[in-house]
């Protein structure tokens, strides 16, 4: 049976996470964390989350956490909280799921630091669908190679922060590893006025934000006289959480080290 924190449990994601690890019969909700100013602290996590109660207080201070006895942390807040989560969690011995977004370069250094104390699964989708995505991409990629363009579009809700998504991102690192190009260098953000014939090189992204969609991918392999598609669409959040409990209860007995997705579902290419 293992342990969970929950981080930002009475958030969107939140809730819905204390739901699914509930809802499975290998774990447990133990703690749920949340901002110290929110209002909703001393309530039971499961009664926020609209299942009842649980026996499991909303609290502001990791110092409330030190005694439930947790396996492992699952936070999908922001980039500072999570970074003093990690800090936290690896002081403690308490693995992390982390489906944080719009976390810099900069910041994953704390992260692989940690990562040499505890194991953590770091992804920026945690879709099972996405991750076949991810792998499916590079193969695409591979075998169309320079002669097609290849165009990312994201879409998500008007709350968003970050732009282009965390998915997105790692897409155009996907594409740009399988054809050897650079993507700080050939990603191309934005288009306007004049601007000349598209290099062979570019990785097109496109950003979308728009009412309440959960989370839309498209990556357009354009050639002469075709073009081939690949699209994932999220219909819920449960995608994202089932994700999060699955890596959840895969981190048992792992080594400390950085892991994602790919791990957990087996789809990494061996060596």
């Amino acid at each position: 049976m293992r342990s969970v924190i929950v981080a930002g449990a009475a958030g969107r994601m939140g809730k819905r996470l204390v739901d699914l690890v509930s809802a499975a019969p290998e774990a447990r909700v133990v703690g749920g964390l949340e901002h110290p100013e929110s209002p909703l602290l001393g309530r039971d996590v499961g009664e926020v989350a609209g299942l009842g109660t649980l026996g499991v207080p909303l609290v502001g201070s990791r110092g409330e956490l030190e005694s439930c006895g947790a396996d492992v942390m699952i936070d999908f807040t922001a980039p500072a909280a999570t970074l003093a989560n990690v800090e936290w969690a690896a002081a403690h011995q308490v693995a992390m799921v982390i489906g944080t977004t719009g976390i810099s370069p900069e910041q994953r250094v704390p992260l692989d630091r940690a990562a040499a104390r505890i194991p953590i699964v770091f992804a920026p989708n945690m879709s099972v669908g996405v991750n076949v995505l991810f792998k499916v991409v590079a193969e695409v990629a591979k075998i169309l190679g320079d002669d097609f363009d290849v165009e990312i579009l994201e879409a998500h809700h008007n709350q968003k922060k970050d732009a282009p998504s965390g998915t997105a991102v790692r897409l155009g690192e996907i594409v740009a590893a399988a054809l050897g190009r650079d993507y700080e260098k050939d990603a191309v953000f934005t288009r306007q006025g004049f601007t000349g014939v598209r290099s062979k090189t570019e990785i097109g992204m496109q950003t979308l934000r728009a009412g309440d969609i959960v989370g839309e991918h498209l990556v357009m392999f354009g050639g002469r006289g075709e073009r081939l598609e690949l699209i994932h669409r999220a219909h819920s959040r449960d995608n994202f959480a089932a994700g999060a409990v699955r890596a959840a209860l895969w981190l048992e007995n792992r080594e400390p080290g950085l892991y994602d997705m790919q791990d957990v579902l087996g789809l990494r290419e061996p060596g």
